[in-house]
């Protein structure tokens, strides 16, 4: 049996800690194993097949946590809402006032301080009595005012995801990284500057975190599939407003 030189051995075992230590990393590339072996196989494939089923996983979901920025029409709107089919609930943030939202199947209620009713064009001694009367409140939104459908969008599933989850331009592959923890393949539209979307390499693809192109924000996808419960609020803490809210 011939022996394996001293040198050679410890080589072999430098380079296998090094190989190691790139696994452990969030780039899983340089070391002669496959980056692939143990996960749900969605690496393999091409960028278009990546993100068809990405999105099958996301469109089949029962439900989602997303949080993040999002820049739209020259606004970003920070947002950490629950999702799933017959409602929404969570908080959104823009131009520093913050307000929660709750959907129940149809039902949308919007509640904000009195700051940010005043900001939203209530005026004069007329107004400010229903300004103190919405702050603080859950105030139930007219399906029929405008606010009904510009907030609604927040809390519907397949709208908002609809919406966001799209990658612009030539679809390509970025290797192979780490998000929170669960190893993922990402890919991008038009080399990054269409956007990126980092797809679970474990269990179900399910998209774990996107960058819009043009600086156009970045959100993060948890608890997919995972329940929560929506609940009325107390009749004490609503307020019917029963006519058009102010403009926001």
């Amino acid at each position: 049996m011939t022996a394996i030189p001293r040198g050679r051995t410890r080589r072999a075992a430098l380079a296998g800690a090094v190989c190691a230590l790139l696994v452990s990393g969030t780039a899983l590339t340089g070391c002669s194993e496959d980056p692939d072996e143990g996960t749900n196989g969605v690496g393999k494939l091409s960028a278009a097949e990546i993100q068809r089923k990405s999105r099958a996983a996301a469109d089949s979901a029962d439900a989602v946590r997303l949080s993040g920025n999002v820049v739209t029409s020259g606004r970003t709107y920070t947002l950490d809402m629950q999702l799933k089919s017959d409602g929404g609930t969570g908080s959104v943030t823009a131009q520093g006032s913050t307000f929660q939202l709750l959907r129940i199947g149809e039902q949308l209620y919007l509640k904000a301080d009195a700051g940010f009713w005043s900001d939203a064009g209530t005026d004069g001694k007329a107004d400010a009595a229903a300004v103190d009367k919405l702050g603080g409140k859950y105030v139930k939104v007219p399906q029929g005012d405008p606010s009904y459908k510009k907030f609604s969008g927040f809390t519907e599933k397949d709208v908002l995801l609809g919406g966001l989850l799209t990658l612009h331009g030539s679809l390509g592959k970025d290797g192979h990284h780490e998000q929170a923890g669960t190893r993922v393949i990402r890919i991008t539209g038009d080399a990054g500057s269409g956007g990126t979307l980092d797809v679970s390499l474990e269990g179900t693809p399910y998209p774990l975190r996107l960058t819009r192109g043009g600086d156009a924000g970045t959100l993060t996808f948890s608890s997919w599939g995972q329940d929560f419960p929506l609940k009325k609020p107390a009749k004490n803490d609503t307020v019917d407003y029963g006519k058009q809210l102010p403009t926001s």
